[in-house]
């Protein structure tokens, strides 16, 4: 495959998944998505498949599933009717049918406790989930980011490789010192690490690279929690705040993700450790 080729598949399946993301409550159609990225339906459908080893449809219900599974965790005043239309789910029989077969519960079940013991398999596979302290964030709005972007499946060491990939790139493109941004989009305690969903970002300030991987992150109100410690514990600081603080907080999740701002980027550092700021899009609970 041309470099050329390899560069503009890419572009393809990045901005589709950026664009599904982005617009998860909307009706996304194979024709729409086809006709934005300059190819017919049938290259579109191919390049997707070949790339992902997913169709486009199963992506879309992937996401959509995901989303709402943390959702009726977390969100405990909202419906499942609201959470089902919230992440694109246009009818309640065919939401409550693909949560079923996906998670062995139906979203009442799921909502009720159902999730506790889906998570007890995922939490054997973390050394701990438990923090020593709790911590209490700030809640602000945050303005849109522009970013330049690498996408990582998965959530391991590896994703050290992925990183250096990305500032060697903000280096050839002479962009000094980049603030350096984590996009998780997944609840730790119900999604397997190896299926998880992380995106390394650097901030960019202008739309300059239009032959590149850019996305926005929306503004919002957030909770922001300013963080340390070392590898992993990432994942134990976000199974607390989605879990125990969220639920009891008076606020909501949006299904905008969680990022986070490094000030030290454990991913880099060779003694392991990060200081960050953690963002939590949220919505008051009225």
């Amino acid at each position: 495959m041309k470099k050329d080729t390899k560069i503009i598949r890419s572009k393809i399946v990045n901005d589709t998944i950026y664009y599904i993301n982005k617009n998860i409550e909307l009706n996304i159609t194979l024709e729409e998505l086809a006709k934005k990225n300059s190819v017919s339906k049938y290259h579109f459908h191919r390049i997707f498949k070949e790339e992902t080893g997913m169709n486009l449809f199963e992506m879309i219900t992937s996401i959509r599933l995901q989303k709402a599974a943390n959702l009726l965790i977390v969100n405990k005043y909202s419906t499942i009717s609201e959470i089902a239309n919230a992440c694109g789910f246009n009818s309640h029989s065919s939401f409550i049918k693909a949560f079923k077969k996906k998670f062995n519960n139906t979203p009442k079940e799921w909502k009720k406790d159902g999730y506790k013991k889906f998570s007890q398999e995922i939490i054997k596979s973390y050394e701990s989930l438990e923090i020593k302290e709790k911590v209490e964030p700030t809640i602000k709005f945050c303005e849109t980011v522009k970013c330049l972007y690498i996408r990582h499946k998965g959530y391991g060491k590896n994703i050290t490789n992925t990183w250096q990939r990305l500032l060697s790139l903000s280096f050839e493109l002479g962009i000094k010192d980049p603030i350096q941004i984590g996009i998780q989009h997944d609840n730790p305690t119900i999604t397997l690490k190896e299926e998880a969903s992380y995106i390394a970002c650097i901030k960019i300030d202008e739309h300059k690279f239009s032959n590149l991987p850019i996305l926005e992150i929306p503004s919002s109100i957030c909770a922001v929690f300013t963080l340390k410690g070392k590898y992993g514990d990432v994942l134990k600081y976000m199974a607390y705040i989605y879990n125990e603080w969220l639920p009891n907080s008076g606020y909501e999740a949006k299904t905008i993700p969680s990022y986070s701002i490094y000030k030290k980027n454990h991913f880099l550092e060779k003694d392991e450790f990060f200081e960050l700021d953690f963002f939590l899009p949220i919505k008051v609970i009225y």
